[in-house]
């Protein structure tokens, strides 16, 4: 849904996904049969891409300082589009990779997005003129200019004044002689509709691409959207593991059963799918809906570091040890940030789709089940234990390896 919204709103925009955001395979597949290109930041990344059959030309390498035996793999596979902010990493691409497509990132005022991006990454205008100079200097073909706003942007007009900064390098390098033909305007796109309106962000974009970048101007426009993707299409399962009570001394609160604080241990945290909280901690939000008295709770994750900390202060349910919390909005930076810390395994994924999707998306894409004595649908028949539903289950895991 998100995606057909995208090309409804923003017709002239192509997306790019950002691997890095999640890259769960059978997320990239689906987003790659629906036409999106893919934002790799890494040898790794590129290479998950190429696995899944996404040709090389529908891959951006936006990361302006690449390890050189990474810019050699690019070349090698055929990516030839990559951005780069300094003259150390211009000298590096003249090296290992010629005649990539250069785009050069620009640093871009990201003062309205909750996470910032710029102190990083990207060269400021005032030196975009010199460093264009100097790839001229190498013989190296500058084709377009990136920029990204930040994570999370609230404010559509940073949108807005990035696209003009973009006119103004479009109009140095052109004065140099490159061809420029690609403009990226990043990610920034929330996940959700709880703070901004992805509405209102696409008209902004929309009026400032018409008339900086009429469609007549010949530049092709993508974008490189990760939580926009996929944030609300994943839900987090919880266990809890363990549990302890203690009385609240600190701040002399107390709720609805008496002066007790609950602290749960939950079988995923900060090390795992969670580790977003620490940028984002108000992401984090549990909906009770047991008609039971609240406790002031602590929620921690399961390792032996006291950072593991999920929920501070949260008011909900008494728990069991052996409940389940749900936790939506769980699809952006969680469980491509996992690790093994303290040899907690990472959490599996279980992909679902209604039959109409799976009907218009997937199974065009599936050979047909031997007919067995049995027909193709089992025993049971196609209404039985054996029906359509496991069958399309069993289909999707041959497709792509999901829990990888």
């Amino acid at each position: 849904k998100a995606y057909l919204r995208w090309t409804t709103n923003l017709p002239r925009v192509q997306p790019f996904y950002a691997v890095k955001c999640n890259n769960t395979p059978a997320v990239l597949w689906l987003l790659s049969a629906l036409g999106s290109g893919f934002d790799c930041a890494s040898k790794g990344e590129i290479d998950l891409a190429l696995s899944l059959g996404v040709t090389p030309d529908k891959i951006i390498y936006a990361h302006p300082t690449k390890p050189s035996y990474h810019i050699r793999y690019a070349c090698s596979q055929g990516v030839d589009t990559m951005t780069f902010d300094n003259e150390e990493e211009l000298l590096k691409i003249s090296s290992f990779h010629a005649h990539a497509k250069l785009v050069l990132r620009i640093a871009v005022d990201d003062s309205k997005s909750e996470l910032k991006l710029s102190p990083k990454f990207g060269v400021p205008l005032s030196s975009a003129g010199k460093l264009l100079e100097r790839a001229a200097q190498l013989g190296l073909q500058v084709t377009g200019v990136s920029f990204h706003v930040g994570s999370r942007c609230t404010e559509s007009s940073a949108f807005k004044q990035a696209i003009a900064d973009s006119r103004h390098v479009f109009d140095i390098a052109r004065s140099l002689d490159f061809k420029m033909s690609l403009l990226d305007i990043g990610g920034g796109f929330s996940g959700t509709d709880d703070s901004v309106s992805f509405d209102e962000f696409s008209e902004v974009i929309n009026e400032a691409l018409d008339e900086l970048f009429p469609p007549d101007s010949g530049v092709r426009i993508i974008a490189e959207p990760g939580r926009y993707c996929v944030e609300s299409a994943f839900t987090l399962a919880v266990n809890v593991i363990a549990k302890r009570a203690a009385v609240n001394e600190t701040d002399g609160s107390s709720d609805e059963a008496g002066n007790r604080r609950m602290e749960y241990y939950i079988n995923d945290g900060v090390y795992g799918s969670l580790n977003c909280i620490l940028n984002f901690p108000e992401n984090m939000k549990i909906e009770p809906h047991l008609h039971r008295p609240r406790l002031k709770s602590l929620l921690w994750g399961p390792t032996c570091d006291c950072v593991d900390k999920v929920l501070d202060s949260v008011w909900i349910p008494e728990l069991r040890v052996g409940d389940w919390l749900l936790l939506d909005n769980s699809g952006a930076y969680t469980s491509s940030l996992c690790s093994d810390f303290n040899g907690f395994e990472r959490a599996l994924t279980f992909p679902v789709m209604t039959a109409d999707a799976f009907n218009t998306l997937i199974r065009p894409h599936c050979s047909p089940e031997p007919e067995g004595p049995e027909g193709p649908e089992g025993p049971e028949g196609p209404e039985g234990p054996e029906g359509p539903e496991d069958t399309h289950t069993h289909t999707l895991h041959h497709l792509y390896p999901l829990n990888k």
